[in-house]
């Protein structure tokens, strides 16, 4: 058994311009990483320049953001609700890789306004699904006409979505480890 750190890749799924996600994913990212359990790993999508229909061989970028998903262990993803669902950013990076994915846990952070982005991660959790991916019951969601971010439930919220992604992530990693993944 690999007693490592965890490798957490926190994926901030907008990119439009004026965006709460980067300071949601700061948020986050601020509490997980006084975990000893976690190491975490930013990966914000304005930083892929990933093209808006999948060409027929891969971008430089969309080859390093299937990198970043291969490497990381697990994943927490940061998603604005825009009309009832996630932005097509995210999911352009999602389909940016495909085996990458396979036998990790996925967590949601949601935010928007009054359903928190509750119906962009049922949405989510369809996709990664599908990807053979194990998505966290539990998760972290925001209702930004109430402006609060440090609420004790909230707080506590972060801590049971985290306890939740180590412990299928540890046992996914040892899964994968013992014999490979087959769908």
């Amino acid at each position: 058994m690999d007693v490592s750190p965890l490798r957490v890749a926190v994926i901030v799924g907008s990119t439009r311009e004026g965006r709460v996600g980067d300071s949601v994913g700061k948020w986050f990212t601020g509490r997980a990483e006084h975990r000893e359990d976690l190491v975490i790993d930013v990966v914000d999508l304005v930083d892929f320049d990933l093209p808006a229909g999948l060409p027929e061989h891969p971008t430089p970028d969309m080859k390093r953001f299937a990198r970043l998903v291969d490497e990381a262990e697990a994943f927490v993803v940061v998603t604005p609700e825009y009309n009832r669902s996630f932005p097509a950013s995210l999911k352009q990076a999602i389909d940016c890789a495909y085996d990458e994915w396979r036998a990790k846990p996925v967590g949601f952070v949601s935010y928007g306004y009054r359903s928190q982005g509750l119906y962009a991660v049922e949405q989510l959790r369809t996709i990664f699904t599908e990807l053979h991916t194990v998505t966290m019951r539990d998760t972290v969601a925001f209702n930004l006409l109430d402006g609060t971010l440090d609420s004790d439930g909230q707080v506590q919220a972060v801590t049971t979505l985290l306890d939740a992604l180590a412990w299928w992530g540890l046992a996914l990693r040892d899964a994968r480890a013992a014999r490979p993944y087959v769908c």
